[in-house]
């Protein structure tokens, strides 16, 4: 009896619903082109990191070498773009990590995947909430601050008064997206903003290589001394000089904060169900415009640190005020309108998502029922919308910028990650029909089935997939997760490793031949010949590497950053087990049926 009711809860933990019929070819809601898609992911993607950013990761980061940065930042984002554009030509249905991760390995990952989802998204909202009051501050001089501190400070403590700003700006947040948002109506002017965005951020480029210095890229401590920030032979809190003052370590910091900039291009797999031709135009959108913010990112950060020298940048800067150092004080409102421009776009898209997900997630019963009741008229999940609307101005007050940044980092790169498993695993399965059940599964893999040897798992005696080679490459690719996790983990240590402790580099030596092992078993496998638009090329390479990148940006966060994602993550599993998997409606569903 244990036995078996132990396997009925591992069966509910790995259940995966089937796929339902995606929208057809010719229904009318599919309007939008590739144009579209490619203009809806710029407008997401370059938002306001590129503009808030800068003065974070420069500072006392990366220097000059944020270029760096924003290249290996954008390498990650490209190949997990590239495992999105398969699974969403494989599975052409509006969702998110979420819904790829549920119908590929199962219920538990899947939840765990949503419920951080939503909390990356709030801690986003929470973001545009920073930001609006750092705009709005820099532009009027500070005076927002300063005048609550005066007016308010006789009637409440002086931390309220400081943080009081947040909560109003919330307010104003929630009350917009509590109003019906007509998506047909506010797509050209998405598109519109997204023009405007590239047409300021290629101003900033092109005086960037105007009025840059290339002597700011190999800066020394003559430099330090002259500028009067310096006066010793220690150059700590600036670092070493030069176009790497604080080394590889700074670099990859880096690099994990500006992961940051390339979220957005999930905006395009939550419209597959209105793209026309979505498993051509899909994959096309987001790999197009992850390419075209790669550049923009990379010209952006070249002509900022051109412009003025990473010293003179502080943490809370915002790009608009690289022009006042450089005396063009016009150019510094252009920009700034390309900055509120930005923040207009985040602010109609911020939240939409989170409703999605958790009305989605409230559906299949992973969620209390409440958070996806639907308001009559507007379709929109009011009670959600109310609670994390609040929670985001709350997160703003209580985090700093670089926090809620991270936080939203580890949340995505954690949901890209599974998604770069779920490709790989899907290309090695054998044909999976919507009306399969696991009755019928499970009887293929009775007596008759094949059993596995050393020569079969080399060399497989089929062309295609069969059920046996499915579940070797299930096992495999789990095995490689956590043997790259281990791999991170150890190369996070890069001080120990640099100093060539013999038992370090021994780990990392055996880790690597366990990683070639298995990728060489996984490699031997049949692959499925399903005919589609967009594949990953070099599997299991690209989406092993993409796992890898991924994980190893996660190492660099900060204690405090893991400390937060953890407590949401436990505060979700203690939803999941004592209300989602019972309420789930694949599980009960599945039980039914048994």
């Amino acid at each position: 009896m244990l036995h078996q009711a132990l396997r009925r809860f591992g069966q509910k933990l790995v259940h995966r619903p089937p796929l339902k019929e995606p929208v057809a070819e010719d229904d009318p809601q599919r309007r939008l082109s590739t144009l579209d898609l490619v203009a809806l992911g710029v407008g997401r993607t370059v938002s306001v990191g590129v503009y808030v950013l800068a003065g974070e990761v420069v500072s006392n980061q990366a220097g000059p070498s944020i270029v760096i940065c924003f290249l290996v930042a954008g390498l990650s984002s490209v190949l997990s773009g590239l495992c999105y554009a398969e699974i969403t030509a494989r599975v052409p249905l509006s969702g998110s990590s979420y819904l790829y991760t549920y119908v590929t390995i199962g219920e538990l990952w899947a939840f765990i995947t949503g419920w951080n989802l939503i909390f990356s998204l709030v801690a986003d909202t929470a973001n545009v909430t920073r930001a609006w009051i750092l705009a709005f501050a820099n532009l009027l001089g500070n005076q927002i601050s300063q005048t609550l501190r005066e007016r308010i400070l006789l009637y409440v403590p002086q931390v309220l008064a400081e943080y009081l700003v947040f909560f109003v700006v919330g307010l104003v947040l929630l009350l917009m997206e509590l109003q019906t948002l007509n998506h047909s109506q506010f797509f050209l002017i998405t598109k519109v903003i997204t023009l405007v965005k590239l047409l300021v951020l290629g101003f900033v480029i092109i005086s960037g290589f105007i009025k840059g210095d290339l002597h700011n890229w190999k800066l020394t401590e003559e430099d330090y001394i002259k500028a009067g920030l310096n006066d010793t032979s220690s150059l700590s809190p600036l670092g070493s000089g030069g176009f790497v003052p604080f080394g590889l370590e700074g670099i990859l910091h880096g690099a994990a904060t500006c992961f940051y900039t390339f979220i957005g291009f999930h905006n395009i797999f939550e419209r597959v169900e209105e793209a026309q031709n979505p498993q051509h135009s899909v994959p096309m959108g987001i790999v197009i415009s992850l390419f075209i913010c790669l550049l923009v990112y990379f010209g952006v950060s070249s002509a900022l640190t051109l412009m003025v020298p990473y010293y003179k940048l502080q943490p809370g800067s915002i790009l608009p005020e690289a022009f006042l150092h450089i005396g063009w004080a016009p150019a510094y409102y252009v920009v700034a309108f390309g900055f509120l421009c930005s923040l207009s776009s985040s602010l109609l898209g911020s939240m939409l998502p989170i409703r999605q997900l958790i009305h989605k997630m409230a559906k299949d019963g992973l969620l209390f029922p409440v958070l996806g009741r639907i308001e009559t008229g507007t379709y929109a999940p009011i009670v959600a919308t109310v609670i994390f609307g609040i929670t985001a101005p709350v997160m703003a007050v209580f985090f700093g910028l670089t926090d809620l940044v991270n936080f939203r980092s580890l949340g995505s790169l954690l949901a890209y990650s599974l998604v770069a498993l779920c490709v790989l695993i899907l290309r090695y399965q054998p044909q999976r029909r919507n009306e399969e059940n696991e009755a019928e599964v499970q009887e293929e893999n009775g007596p008759a089935a094949e059993r596995l040897t050393l020569q079969g798992l080399l060399f497989p005696g089929s062309s295609t997939p069969t059920p046996l080679s499915g579940r070797v490459v299930y096992v495999c690719s789990s095995l490689l997760a956590l043997l790259l996790t281990l791999l991170c983990l150890v190369l996070a240590q890069w001080p120990v490793l640099h100093s060539g402790t013999a038992v370090w580099i021994s780990l990392v030596v055996l880790l690597l031949v366990l990683i070639t092992g298995i990728t060489g078993v996984i490699w031997r496998q049949p692959q499925s010949s399903s005919p589609l638009y967009f594949k990953v090329p070099a599997l299991p390479l690209v989406p092993l590497l993409s796992i890898f990148m991924n994980v190893y940006l996660m190492m660099q966060m900060t204690a405090g950053t893991w400390a937060r994602f953890g407590v949401s993550t436990l505060i979700g599993l203690a939803i999941y087990f004592s209300y989602g998997i019972k309420h789930s409606v694949e599980g009960v569903g599945m039980a039914n049926s048994t």
